[in-house]
């Protein structure tokens, strides 16, 4: 039997048999039983597919349902733009752009609607970036918690996954590759403007927001760019 088959078969019992994460998988007997599969070629596919996430092997105790992160989609992004930036590629501005094209598509869906308990949420974290830029200390966390808070509005956990998993890799790489001086007051002032503009319900005043802050973004990026060329 095909690995890939084999994989494939393992990921229908999970969906057939309704399995959430952490739930313990029939034995190897029994899956090799199941499958009509070798050991080996049991023991290869479950492993295949916990490198995806897909599964946990617990040495000792039995094979679970996985989490089912982003993990490895996480680790895939940020492995191809270090990739494709030493092969001279501008992947970090590609992976931006890819950033940019998901956060203005929804941005505008959320003018107007979003709780007063989001609101207040984010107004929160402005004013501690805005602390935090005073102060000196970094903004990525802050950063990082208000792009979070500002999408949960929409109710979709899994939108709120990917977009969490585009941030961390473009950070991560970005930490990693690119050493460009940022005003941290500029910082506050888009993620302030973002803010109000979604207050206000102006979905074209808060599609332009996003844009300037990715444009922004962009710009300190060019310059990264250029030198490779």
């Amino acid at each position: 039997m095909a690995a890939r088959d084999l994989q494939e078969r393992i990921k229908k019992l999970i969906v057939d048999q309704r399995l959430p994460s952490g739930a313990p998988l029939p034995t190897e007997p029994e899956l090799m039983r199941l499958l009509g599969a070798s050991r080996n070629s049991v023991r290869e596919a479950l492993k295949a597919l916990q490198a995806m996430g897909i599964v946990e092997i617990r040495h000792g105790f039995g094979t679970y349902v996985g989490s089912m992160s982003f993990a490895p989609l996480i680790e895939g992004l940020a492995f191809r733009t270090v990739a494709g930036h030493y092969r001279g590629e501008d992947s970090l501005l590609q992976l931006l752009e890819l950033r940019e094209a998901v956060e203005t598509g929804l941005v505008s869906r959320l003018a107007g609607r979003l709780p007063e308990a989001d609101l207040a949420a984010l107004e929160a974290l402005v004013a501690r970036m805005e602390r935090e830029a005073a102060e000196g200390t970094g903004l990525a966390e802050s950063d990082r918690a208000f792009h979070a808070t500002l999408y949960r509005g929409l109710d979709n956990v899994l939108l709120g996954e990917v977009l969490e998993a585009f941030w961390d890799a473009f950070h991560r790489v970005q930490q990693d590759l690119v050493e460009v001086a940022q005003d941290p007051r500029t910082t506050c002032r888009q993620h302030r403007e973002i803010l109000d503009a979604v207050r206000s319900g102006d979905s074209l005043r808060a599609e332009r927001a996003i844009r300037d802050h990715f444009g922004h973004l962009r710009t300190r990026l060019t310059p990264v760019a250029a030198a490779k060329g």
